[in-house]
């Protein structure tokens, strides 16, 4: 597959911080026998992939904005054009040594997303889309899944935790959706859940409380493998809302009508 300058760009920066974030893991299976536990040190991990790949990105798009969850905003000069970074999706399963979290970075050109890089450096799973150039997992071109009822399908989900969302509304909604659907999955880590989406091992997802960092190169993804993508209201506002809705053309909507 033929890449543009800036995705290999986004590519290398995202190995690097892999790589970065897997010699990290292991300390951290080695910490999960101690009483104090890896907390302060999944942190710094954290930390230390952002700064890591905003140094890499400045480096090559020094007027971009970038915003990160760990450093927030910071506005570029360009004005145009903005990154989007989660340098560890899925803390909670990094911190409890479950192999399954990524680095994810998005580029967003003057509010809409443009193009996306998902990365699990312990599946070596990479996961890639521009606009209009199609999505990939490695070398191999995705698209999501194609069943059109949902007793068929198997539903991605992001539960509310300790001190975040709004548990009463989400039991309803997942009473609504498990009864009409052949499997519920929650694998805690979003980025990677809308990768599986693009990548039709999911036939679709929704989720409450998200940020643009957990959203940005998922949303990318999905639409270059040919699904659909909106806030639970079915608009756009996936970035102001926190909501997240996607699947292909018939299951996303079946899906928006269960929620609503």
């Amino acid at each position: 597959m033929a890449r543009s300058a800036l995705l290999n760009v986004m590519v290398q920066t995202a190995f690097k911080a892999g790589r970065s974030l897997s010699r990290d893991f292991g300390e951290v299976q080695n910490l999960q026998v101690s009483l104090k536990g890896p907390g302060d040190y999944v942190s710094q991990a954290d930390k230390k992939a952002e700064a890591l790949v905003q140094e890499e990105l400045y480096r090559v798009r020094p007027t971009y904005g970038f915003l990160g969850e760990e450093g927030g905003e910071e506005k570029g000069t360009d004005g145009q054009h903005r990154w989007i970074v989660d340098p560890l999706d899925g803390t909670t399963n990094f911190l409890h040594g479950i192999p399954h979290f990524a680095v994810s970075i998005g580029l967003e050109r003057q509010g809409e997303m443009v193009a996306g890089v998902v990365y699990n450096p312990v599946s070596d799973e990479l996961y890639t889309a521009e606009k209009g150039n199609g999505a990939f997992l490695n070398d191999r071109r995705m698209r999501v899944a194609a069943r059109r009822n949902l007793a068929d399908c198997v539903i991605g989900t992001g539960v509310p935790h300790l001190g975040r969302g709004h548990h009463a509304t989400y039991l309803e909604e997942l009473g609504k959706v498990m009864r009409e659907v052949s499997g519920i999955r929650r694998a805690g880590a979003a980025a990677l859940d809308l990768a599986y989406v693009a990548a039709g091992r999911l036939d679709a997802f929704w989720e409450d409380g998200l940020s643009p960092w957990d959203m940005s190169a998922g949303i990318m993804l999905i639409r270059e493998a040919g699904g659909f993508v909106s806030d639970k209201t079915g608009g756009s506002k996936m970035f102001e809302s926190g909501s997240i809705v996607c699947g292909n053309e018939r299951t996303h909507r079946l899906l928006l009508d269960l929620l609503g």
